[in-house]
């Protein structure tokens, strides 16, 4: 089944709705790079002149998505976990503290539809916990539930440290090969994979690949549109990654 580009107007997604519920709790307003009249849709944070929302893909997946989201991450225009709710339609997202866990995530941890794997590298794992397969539908009766850090790297070590809750969940240890494309923000490793790139790695060994295909083109079309307007340069909507996402969810390309 094929998905669709959305046009008009965008529903919220969970990591829209932990946006405005952490700016609710701000105490002065979150500023991101562009200073004051750095204006942005509220629907994709780009510029309005480099809007995506109508670019929008939906894609049916068996899996769904938990993100665990550090405390700025929801407010930050480059994160990519807002992709992740963009493209998979069982997406949930939670705020993290060490000290409290919203009632939610441990209801959507324990309910028995969901397969729950933490998604995270196995040499920080004990070795019993450790998995690099999902489980077939036929075998488990559930549907995997990929759990998501979403945080910069030594935020994420702190959360998976602090968070006993998952304790007793296995450990999805990815072994990508690929170079991380991620040119957002800086990062010492290249091996270290943004949000989105993770969630499609475990999209497709979950089985969903269009899915996966569908959030690694979208990736790439916001990491263009998010470029050009730094640069102020206008998005080339003929691009390849534009033809690649047009093409997944069976639509042409914009003029």
């Amino acid at each position: 089944m094929r998905g669709a580009l959305m046009t008009g107007d965008v529903t919220p997604h969970a990591v829209s709705r932990l946006r405005s519920a952490r700016l609710a709790r701000s105490v002065k307003p979150f500023m991101a790079r562009g200073g004051p009249r750095g204006e942005r849709c509220a629907g994709c944070r780009l510029r309005p002149s480099h809007c995506l929302c109508g670019l929008r893909p939906m894609q049916p997946t068996r899996a769904g998505v938990c993100l665990l989201m550090a405390d700025v991450e929801p407010l930050k225009p480059s994160n990519t976990g807002w992709l992740v709710a963009d493209v998979v339609q069982d997406t949930f997202a939670f705020g993290w503290a060490r000290t409290e866990v919203d009632p939610a995530l441990l209801a959507l941890l324990a309910d028995p539809q969901w397969q729950p794997y933490v998604v995270f590298p196995g040499e920080y794992a004990a070795a019993e916990r450790v998995v690099q397969a999902v489980l077939p539908a036929a075998d488990s009766g559930r549907r995997p539930l990929f759990v998501l850090l979403d945080a910069t790297w030594p935020e994420a070590r702190k959360m998976f440290r602090k968070s006993p809750y998952l304790d007793r969940f296995p450990v999805l240890s990815l072994l990508a090969e690929q170079v991380s494309r991620y040119r957002l923000r800086r990062s010492t490793r290249s091996d270290h994979f943004c949000t989105a790139e993770v969630a499609a790695l475990c999209l497709d060994l979950g089985g969903d690949t269009r899915a996966a295909q569908t959030l690694e083109a979208y990736f790439d079309v916001f990491t263009h549109h998010y470029l050009q307007a730094k640069h102020q340069l206008p998005p080339d909507l003929q691009n390849a990654a534009h033809q690649a996402l047009h093409a997944l969810n069976g639509a042409a390309a914009p003029p």
